[in-house]
């Protein structure tokens, strides 16, 4: 399959990386997210493979050319501007928006080309969480966690209704399994969105920028939420967020995509990207500079 040349002004080839890119990950607990986070076996093993991914609406050209791997284990980051097509990359990795071009596998299945029953086997062992949560309005916590085990297990209600409480605890909201989401705030509305996204145990979950919205306080729990989740259970995450202090915080690797360019302009560690790239709008968007 060929790739286009995607070769920068500068000779260098792709987007915009740290020195010694393109080598493997050797790095130590330090560098994967801070020191709390270790090494984990098998992070190599890529667990979704883009490859020359573009999306178009209406003869609209909304990123080309995007290609990257996540590894598993990893908190892998999709950030960039508003309206750089970071929730659509998202969507097209899940199926929701087609490609206009490219290939992407989750898991080792590529599921533009999954017939009904592998496609429905591939969604089952993947996780979304929204922007804002998507709870069912007139369901309890509890009950928007159950849905997904009601529609894809044959548990009875007994073993649904204990791993909803399960999940609810994992996330901090053990106490409110009983409340609506009109009943409780922002943050722990995004608590249960994750909660829900791992009713099923995948091994990988996609967070449509987590936290958006919330105070800095709050902010900052979900992101140790997202770390100690990570680390706990091996799960590997892709976080679609602008938040530059989440970002930092959490992200073992990321891309950056960029309206104008209409596609990737960097890739590697977010904090090796913040101190050496030599791209302009790299380097606005991490030391928070007017471009």
């Amino acid at each position: 399959m060929n790739v286009p040349d995607r070769r920068g002004a500068e000779g260098r080839e792709g987007p915009d990386r740290p020195r010694g890119a393109g080598a493997p990950d050797d790095r130590g607990a330090e560098g994967r997210g801070g020191p709390d986070r270790p090494q984990q076996a098998g992070a190599h093993e890529p667990v979704i493979r883009a490859e020359d991914l573009s999306v178009a609406f209406d003869g609209r050209t909304i990123f080309k050319g995007v290609t990257f791997e996540v590894r598993r284990g990893e908190i892998f980051v999709i950030l960039g501007g508003s309206g750089c097509g970071k929730s659509t990359l998202l969507k097209a990795l899940i199926g929701l928006v087609p490609l206009a071009a490219g290939h992407a596998w989750l898991l080792g299945e590529e599921l533009a080309v999954a017939d009904d029953e592998a496609r429905r086997a591939l969604l089952r062992r993947i996780g979304v969480m929204w922007q804002s949560g998507a709870l069912f309005g007139s369901m309890t916590l509890a009950e928007n966690i159950e849905l997904p085990l009601e529609e894809h297990t044959d548990l009875p209600r007994p073993a649904r209704e204990a791993l909803a409480r399960a999940k609810l605890g994992l996330v901090g909201l053990g106490d409110a399994a009983g409340r609506l989401p009109a009943e409780i705030s922002g943050g722990m509305a995004k608590r249960a969105g994750i909660a829900r996204a791992m009713a099923l145990d995948p091994p990988l979950l996609f967070l449509d920028e987590p936290s958006a919205g919330l105070d800095p306080i709050t902010s900052a729990g979900l992101d140790k939420l997202i770390r100690d989740i990570a680390r706990e259970t091996g799960t590997t995450f892709v976080v679609v967020t602008h938040e530059l202090q989440s970002i930092l915080a959490i992200g073992d690797r990321c891309i950056m995509l960029d309206k104008e360019a209409q596609g990737m302009i960097a890739e590697g560690d977010p904090r090796k990207l913040r101190e050496e790239s030599t791209h302009p709008t790299v380097r606005a968007f991490f030391r928070r500079e007017a471009a």
